[in-house]
């Protein structure tokens, strides 16, 4: 195989976190911001300049194209998956990448704000970068790695595929989406029109990570009707719904179940929003576990809360409603291991040490595996996405394009009969 150079990916990369695709939560329109489109536009130009002449993008701003197959024999068609919207949590606007060329080790004092800087002794995966090109933010803004590295990558995959015809492939399906960040990015993404029989999102972290399981996830609402009543004459009479909200907050195990207190296949409830006033307050959990049972037992430990609380402070009543957000997508992929199995040896054939790891969070990938699409996440190189710390190593990237190489060639291979 010949080298991925950097022509491929990195000019593409520098001038997409230029382009400001920050969604919004606030936002009642799809995509949830106009500007997302923009960066829409500008790859669907770029993919027929590379001769991919179905790219469109749709009235939804996802962007759509196919990279038709070179063999003469069947092969299911593969897509490749990445998101163009960044986390409405940092300004994604005036992005200034800034390269650290054969880093060395140490902290990374980020330019434009001596403040920001990326520890060393705190980023792990510094440690297996030493002589790698380092690119960082100036401080001011994320760099957009989440999910612009993926784009580049798979970008810069297909440009090396085109220009080496020798490397064999069955068709490729292209999808950048958008309002990823904002948990919509697959609302109206058309599984059957598609028409990829698996597919990867390109957007993990640490090189070499292959990401098969993701959280379960539930919304729990909570709604506290109290008893209001002037409180000149409240005495005896009013029940303040804020109170027994903050009484019910404070009911929440200390150690344990909250984000801040667990890590690896640990869940929580973690109650994210509430707003109210003494006649009606409303508390927002967001429920999260690796299994369906890991949820329910989390789900009635809120529902006998509110039981209970209903009960000590009648006619005051707390009502539970749950709504169920997406599932541990390694319900679907365990039923066709295989999709796992290719990227883990697309990762070996990369001269990388696969690493079959799990996301505290959601992809688009879990819904999509649960829409009939298996939807596996496989390494960008990124790291401290939705911070203006976050970093990318170049080499890393060149890494996740060979990976893709590799992916594709190697469902090939498996088909040939």
């Amino acid at each position: 195989m010949k080298p991925i150079e950097r022509r491929l990916f990195l000019d593409r990369f520098l001038n997409y976190v230029k382009i400001d695709t920050q969604s919004s939560e606030e936002s009642d329109t799809y995509p949830s911001t106009e500007k997302q489109k923009e960066l829409g536009r500008q790859l669907v130009k770029e993919l027929k300049e590379l001769g991919l002449q179905d790219a469109e993008m749709d009235k939804y701003g996802y962007v759509f194209a196919t990279l038709p197959s070179n063999v003469d024999y069947e092969v299911p068609a593969i897509g490749l998956i990445a998101h163009i919207d960044t986390s409405p949590e940092v300004s994604g606007a005036n992005v200034n990448p800034v390269i650290h060329e054969n880093y060395q080790g140490g902290d990374i004092v980020l330019p434009n704000d001596p403040e920001q800087v990326i520890e060393f002794n705190m980023n792990p995966a510094l440690k297996e970068c030493i002589g790698h090109d380092i690119i960082t933010t100036d401080g001011t803004t994320l760099l957009g790695a989440d999910n612009k590295a993926g784009i580049a990558e798979i970008m810069g995959a297909l440009q090396y595929l085109i220009e080496n015809p020798e490397i064999k492939h069955g068709k490729i399906r292209v999808a950048f989406t958008v309002d990823e960040e904002v948990g919509t990015g697959t609302k109206y993404f058309d599984v059957k029109k598609f028409a990829a029989d698996y597919a990867y999102t390109i957007d993990g972290e640490s090189a070499g990570e292959i990401e098969d399981e993701t959280f379960c996830a539930d919304t729990a609402k909570i709604k506290i009707k109290g008893v209001n009543v002037h409180p000149g004459y409240a005495k005896d009479r009013m029940i303040n719904g804020i109170k027994i909200a903050a009484e019910l907050i404070e009911r929440l195990p200390k150690d344990s179940m909250s984000p801040e207190t667990t890590e690896g296949r640990e869940g929580y409830l973690h109650p994210h929003a509430i707003k109210g006033s003494v006649e009606l307050t409303e508390i927002v959990f967001l429920v999260r576990d690796f299994t369906v049972e890991g949820l329910k037992e989390k789900e009635k430990f809120l529902q006998d809360l509110c039981d209970e609380l209903s009960k000590k402070h009648a006619p005051a009543m707390l009502t539970l409603e749950i709504e169920e957000s997406y599932r541990n997508m390694k319900y679907k992929i365990d039923e066709d291991p295989k999709v796992v199995e290719y990227a883990i040896e697309a990762v070996r054939r990369a001269g990388l040490t696969p690493k079959q790891s799990l996301i505290r969070g959601g992809t688009d990938g879990a819904r999509l595996s649960f829409m009939g699409l298996l939807t596996p996440n496989i390494f960008t190189g990124g790291h401290n996405f939705h911070s203006k710390k976050e970093w990318i190593s170049v080499q890393d990237m060149e890494k996740a394009v060979e990976t893709i190489i590799n992916l594709v060639q190697i469902w090939a291979e498996k088909s040939k009969k």
